[in-house]
């Protein structure tokens, strides 16, 4: 296929079944987030904590869809001196984007019609944040992709990806190349959307999409030719990724599955032999990961950050960083737990994530029950650390800050791998919520029927 009819069919595909499906009106009621470009995770992970996104900002949403991404990132820098630039292939896809962004009052959006593989023509200028979700395994050298991207990175800035699993997605291949066969003489997109929906409702239980959950034949159509007809698709293994984007590119990787975090990359979330996770702890984080991805076989996503070089995620050693519970987790009190470790001393906690059926297990430290006392999303590690002193016998003297974070750092690190828990530095503010943008939205826009007179 050259690279000029690989264009016309996927333009086609999504000037015909914009993705991801999408209704404007929708704005009234939600915002969506999209897992890799909430600027508080960017900032711990990217930026040492210590990026507060209130200078200048240039953010470049490429292949921006139906507007998921686009809307978020500007939602979050409506009141910062920032420019989102959307690119799509796509015209019928940014209009439903345009649309969704009007309902909000976007001002801060650039809009270009066109690929990705054209922005060396674009005089795009550089860009301090890229996102780039579900667009480079659709082309067909994903590796121009990404160099392209690169081009217009500024220095220290920060590669937003997604990308497909290869393992997770085992039951939409089979499908894939099984309407291959069946499609081969359908006269066009309709028909073979049919033929494809009419196969879906024949599958047997047994069949993995099914046995996976999969969505059913009365999908939205868009998703169900994005997945299942797409012109060009391909997924990646955890090896395959460090390959292409750390040995190859050079670029250093952060990976976290969508919902989940970093926790389906960890053998310990499926190895409980003692003996056996020994083993395979011993072997570098690649090789943990691929062994975690084989295991887990239903990692369909890979999420990850890219940046030039290695250790730019925010430290505990930092006792001026503040840690706050994140993403599903902010309604967790510090307090609260506290207490139940007061009245309950010794016992464990189990913490359900509120976005998936995983179960957290907190053991209590020694001085876990004062730390949580005052962990409230404002207080840096220096002042929990302080405080907790006090409600210590004789004021906690001998007890050092060194032995403090020993004892908090186990804390951090169960809910950090589920992304509950992030830090930032002391000299910046707290980011909004969801819900907070949301609300703030509202305010300032037209989403609300009850604004109207």
């Amino acid at each position: 296929m050259t690279t000029g009819s690989y264009l016309k069919q996927v333009r086609e595909q999504y000037e015909t079944y914009p993705y991801p499906d999408r209704n404007p009106e929708d704005e009234k009621r939600r915002l969506l987030y999209t897992w890799q470009d909430n600027l508080a995770q960017i900032n711990h992970y990217c930026h040492q904590g210590k990026n507060a996104f209130k200078g200048s900002l240039r953010i470049f949403v490429a292949g921006g869809g139906t507007g998921d991404a686009v809307i978020f990132l500007a939602e979050q820098l409506r009141n910062a001196d920032a420019e989102v630039v959307y690119l799509d292939i796509s015209r019928s896809s940014m209009e439903i984007a345009q649309k969704r962004a009007e309902m909000r009052r976007l001002n801060n959006i650039t809009w270009i019609h066109g690929s990705l593989l054209e922005i060396p023509a674009l005089d795009l200028g550089e860009f301090d944040y890229i996102s780039c979700t579900g667009v480079l395994h659709h082309l067909q050298d994903p590796e121009d992709g990404l160099n392209k991207l690169r081009s217009v990175l500024a220095p220290g800035g920060v590669l937003g990806i997604m990308v497909y699993g290869r393992y997770g997605r085992t039951g939409i291949y089979q499908i894939q190349d099984l309407m291959r066969i069946v499609n081969r003489n359908a006269p066009g997109m309709p028909e073979s959307l049919a033929n494809t929906k009419a196969m879906l409702a024949c599958l047997p239980p047994s069949h993995r999409w099914k046995e996976t959950g999969g969505f059913a034949h009365d999908a939205p159509d868009a998703e169900l030719y994005d997945f299942f007809l797409h012109s060009q698709d391909r997924a990646y293994t955890v090896p395959e990724l460090y390959d292409w984007i750390q040995k190859k590119c050079k670029l250093h990787m952060q990976l976290s599955r969508l919902d989940f975090g970093r926790l389906p990359y960890t053998p310990e979330c499926y190895i409980k032999d003692p003996a056996l996770l020994q083993i395979v702890k011993a072997l570098p984080l690649a090789e943990q990961q691929a062994v975690a991805e084989l295991i887990a076989g239903n990692i369909d996503r890979h999420c990850f950050y890219a940046t030039q070089s290695g250790g730019t995620a925010a430290s505990l050693d930092e006792l001026d960083n503040v840690p706050f519970f994140f993403l599903g987790f902010e309604s967790i009190k510090g307090r609260e737990l506290s207490e139940h470790m007061r009245q309950n001393p010794g016992q464990q906690l189990l913490i359900k994530d509120p976005r998936t059926t995983i179960t957290l297990v907190l053991a209590p430290g020694k001085y876990s029950e004062q730390l949580l006392r005052y962990l409230d999303g404002e207080r840096s590690l220096r002042e929990i650390f302080r405080l907790a002193r006090k409600d210590m016998p004789s004021g906690g003297a001998g007890v050092t800050d060194d032995q403090l974070l020993e004892d908090f750092r186990p804390i951090f690190n169960l809910f950090n791998l589920a992304e509950g828990m992030l830090l930032r530095h002391k000299s910046v503010s707290r980011f909004p919520g969801i819900a907070e943008l949301q609300s703030s939205a509202i305010q300032s826009s037209p989403l609300s029927d009850q604004r109207k007179p």
